[in-house]
């Protein structure tokens, strides 16, 4: 039944319509600000926090080069220069890089897309929220003295508690953790975002290429990080049970949790390359004056980068040990991955060409990735030679290397962008004549920094020590370098100054001052926080669109949705590769949930830092009742059918149609859940390959009954879950299937626990027993997950917000018992097998 078509207030003015907007899509003052969820508002708190990082972690830097300025210093004794370098790297690529790459997207991906927020806000908050607690944990054991020292790569068996007591590793392990819940959020939030949001009629061609680089960065991120979130668990597992997963002695290898940490560690590089990528490719056409040269092209050269990506994590690894086959593929691989990243710097370079370049601030900071960047693609197809890499691996060279690729790639892209888009960001321009100082201040101090690393590398000096001989050639070099370091500071300082003068002091610019066109500048400067007030409807490219132009429709209400109703945050969904408008999205107001469930994972991350597990079981139980609430009063207790929408076309709510945003982000949460489970499966495997003390001696399992009904049990709760979607798209209560569902569920978690209990060898003693048990904890943990998508069920039912029309809770449930059940019987499956294999594996040399 159609009702509440379109409030008769809203067919006033347009200054009407943007008050009752602004009303409607407000945060508020003061403590409610707490509860804002507007993407807006989390892209400005994501970027300042990292900001404020990144001048921590730098600090530590010049602190670490105060010590290696001279030979034999004394500045810092051995403990404090480990914590301090382990800081500065953890901090500058955990809580400033990846943090940033989020910010960026989460404050301009919706706007250049068209739409006003993201697909779910309460999720962006909450990973604000995860990370700020989780970078505020690890600053203040700096500060308390107890921060990680083991290196921000953390390589076992240093990082184990033989040789790291005390919690300095567990902070690194646990924060870094909290920190990835943040990760992982936004990036499934960007990827929904980016293909179910975009303006009507944008299609997937149609997208501009900042789009397609988030898009890609994201669903990287999907796929990166789970192995390093799965290291550190089972690195914790082993620090606070004494589960063998990395103890050689008892059966487990080291070498796995470096290859578990650059699994994430070498897509990670281009996770920071490729939004920055993505800047340029935004802003090099503006200044050029031209379109973007082979849009197609780079399109094919990101995805293509992103796949090869992934399979060369182990030319970090050349040093170990390896078999020369897996050397030379390796080899190659590193060498290849150089040609989609050229495919874009010739596209760029190819713009400027055919265009007639403007010179301005960002102009500056253009240039200047481009000679740092080169540099440091030259060096990385050095190392990519194994004989080189032999010969430079454990120096300063590849100190210097990774400098130019990450800090390089990321500084000057960084900075250019903040100067294109800060008049958006604070409607003013600059009026003070810092930025070119500043400029040529970090260029100079950045390759007077990094470069001579080359040559101290070259020259031998190794990487990783807080002190050094008075050898000739590596004095000089050093103290130059830190010089540099310091020149590089300065440069920094006066950006801050500058920027501080701009927004406080700066000259009022119009819309869109660079005459740029892309949608982010076809809204009034500042944004307000509902971006447009009427959605435009693309018919060309998003990167050619003349913003100035298209801005006054608009703002006057001429495009979709130029109206408000029942004071609902409204949008549009749109079909993944068409853009046809499909949905009409009602976004959740300001919430404190996000607060209140981050604040609730912090107190659970403590108590696991500070051993107590019972209290973090407790917590953890309430974030999962806090996660059941945020659901109960989403979406609508009865059926609209189709609203007009504007321009003469209707829609149905997203809570009535089968492809809503919660079941693509439920699909990409399965896909990094399945990452971290196919993590867990190869380092089970690996182990049995290649660890030490292998095969242990042990009974083999003999409960098969038992295993096969916890089996059996997880598919019939999966039926259930079908069961009861088949009855409520009836028409029929689904109680009675969910009911049967959680309880057949339950059974097989019981079961599962007591397979658990009698694995033999036992956990403790041998990596074999340890696999064992983590199969059947991701097993019990999915189960008891499933658990909650059920309670939810009944409990949604029972209010009204399920109905026939309305089946998205039962779907999800549905889509998640599938996938446990699947797992489960794999992860069931290969423990009931490894006695056999080990059998077999008895005959191994």
């Amino acid at each position: 039944m159609n009702t509440s078509i379109e409030d008769s207030s809203n067919r006033g003015t347009a200054i009407g319509l943007h008050r009752q907007l602004a009303q409607i899509w407000a945060t508020g003052p003061g403590l409610q600000r707490l509860a804002a969820v507007n993407h807006t508002v989390i892209g400005v708190r994501f970027m300042a926090t990292a900001f404020v990082f990144f001048i921590i972690g730098g600090v530590l830097g010049m602190l670490a080069r105060v010590q290696l300025a001279t030979p034999q210093a004394t500045f810092m004794d051995t403990e404090t220069y480990n914590q301090v370098f382990t800081m500065h790297g953890s901090m500058l690529l955990f809580l400033f890089a990846i943090p940033m790459v989020e910010g960026i997207a989460v404050y301009l991906t919706p706007k250049m897309l068209g739409t006003r927020d993201f697909a779910f806000p309460r999720l962006t908050a909450y990973g604000y929220w995860c990370y700020l607690f989780g970078g505020t944990i690890l600053t203040v054991a700096l500060v308390a003295g107890v921060a990680p020292n083991g290196g921000w790569f953390m390589y076992t068996p240093l990082s184990s508690n033989v040789y790291t007591p005390g919690i300095n590793a567990d902070v690194w392990l646990l924060g870094v953790t909290f920190v990835e819940i943040s990760a992982l959020t936004l990036a499934v939030e960007i990827i929904v975002s980016v293909l179910k949001m975009r303006a009507p009629g944008m299609s997937l061609d149609r997208m501009p290429i900042f789009g397609w680089y988030m898009l890609v960065t994201a669903l990287m991120m999907v796929v990166a990080f789970p192995p390093l979130i799965l290291g550190s668990i089972l690195l914790e597992t082993e620090r606070a049970f004494g589960l063998p997963f990395f103890d050689p002695t008892r059966g487990g290898d080291a070498l796995l949790w470096q290859h578990l940490f650059w699994l994430f560690g070498h897509p990670d590089v281009y996770i920071i390359f490729l939004p920055m990528a993505g800047i340029l490719s935004t802003m090099i056409p503006v200044f050029a004056n031209t379109p973007l040269v082979g849009y197609r092209t780079i399109v094919v050269a990101i995805i293509g980068l992103a796949f090869v990506s992934f399979g060369i994590w182990v030319h970090h690894m050349f040093t170990v040990g390896i078999p020369h086959l897996a050397l030379a593929f390796f080899s190659a691989g590193s060498a290849i991955v150089a040609v989609p990243t050229a495919v874009q710097l010739f596209a760029w370079l190819a713009t400027l060409a055919h265009g007639q370049p403007r010179w301005n601030v960002p102009m500056l900071y253009i240039f200047g990735f481009f000679s740092t960047f080169v540099i440091g693609g030259l060096t990385g197809v050095m190392l990519a030679m194994v004989p080189f890499d032999w010969q430079a691996h454990d120096t300063y060279f590849v100190v210097a290397h990774f400098h130019y690729v990450v800090a390089g790639a990321l500084a000057f892209p960084l900075l250019g962008a903040l100067y294109y888009w800060l008049p958006l960001l604070t409607g003013r321009t600059a009026v003070y004549r810092l930025s070119i100082p500043a400029f040529w201040l970090i260029f100079v101090g950045f390759n007077l920094t990094f470069f001579l690393m080359h040559l101290v590398g070259l020259l031998g000096m190794p990487r990783r020590i807080y002190t050094y001989p008075a050898v000739e050639g590596w004095v000089w070099l050093n103290l130059l370098s830190s010089v540099g370091g310091f020149i590089m500071t300065i440069g920094f300082a006066l950006v801050v100054i500058d920027l501080i003068a701009q927004i406080r002091y700066g000259r009022r610019v119009r819309r869109d001052p660079w005459k740029a066109a892309t949608l982010e500048w076809a809204m009034p400067i500042p944004p307000p926080p509902y971006a447009f007030a009427s959605l435009p409807s693309i018919n060309t490219r998003a990167d050619r669109i003349a913003a100035s132009e298209l801005a006054p429709s608009l703002a006057r209400g001429d495009g979709y949705l130029g109206f408000a109703r029942n004071n609902w945050q409204e949008t549009l969904g749109v079909h993944i590769t068409s853009g046809e408008p499909e949905q009409l999205i009602v976004l959740p107001r300001a919430t404190y949930l996000p607060l209140s469930t981050a604040l609730c994972t912090c107190a659970a991350v403590l108590a696991m830092l500070f051993k107590f597990y019972f209290l973090a079981f407790l917590m953890t139980l309430v974030v999962a009742g806090l996660f059941v609430r945020w659901g109960q009063n989403a979406g609508h207790s009865r059926d609209y059918g189709s609203l007009p929408i504007g321009r003469g076309l209707s829609l149905p709510p997203h809570t009535e149609v089968a492809s809503a945003p919660p079941w693509w982000a439920l699909i990409f949460t399965l896909v990094a859940d399945g990452t971290l489970f196919t993590s867990l499966v190869f380092g089970v495997l690996y182990l049995w390959i290649s660890a030490p003390n292998w095969p242990p001696a042990m009974t083999p399992m003999t409960n098969l009954p038992l295993a096969l009904v916890s089996v059996a049990a997880l598919f019939v709760a999966a039926g259930g879950a079908r069961g009861s979607l088949r009855a409520q798209a009836g028409g029929r209560v689904p109680q009675a299937w969910i009911g049967l569902a959680a309880l057949v569920l339950l059974a097989a978690i019981g079961a599962v626990v007591v397979l658990t209990g009698n694995v033999i060898p036992h956990p403790r003693e041998h990596a074999l027993g340890a696999t064992a048990a983590a199969l059947f904890g991701y097993v019990i943990l999915h189960a008891g997950i499933g658990l909650l998508f059920l309670l939810s069920n009944f409990m949604r039912v029972a209010t009204g917000f399920v109905s026939p029309q309305r089946l998205i809770d039962l779907r999800l449930t549905r889509l998640w018992l599938d996938y446990t059940a699947l797992t489960g019987a794999i992860a069931i499956g290969l423990v009931l097998a490894l006695p056999t294999l080990v059998g077999i594996l008895g005959m191994r040399p």
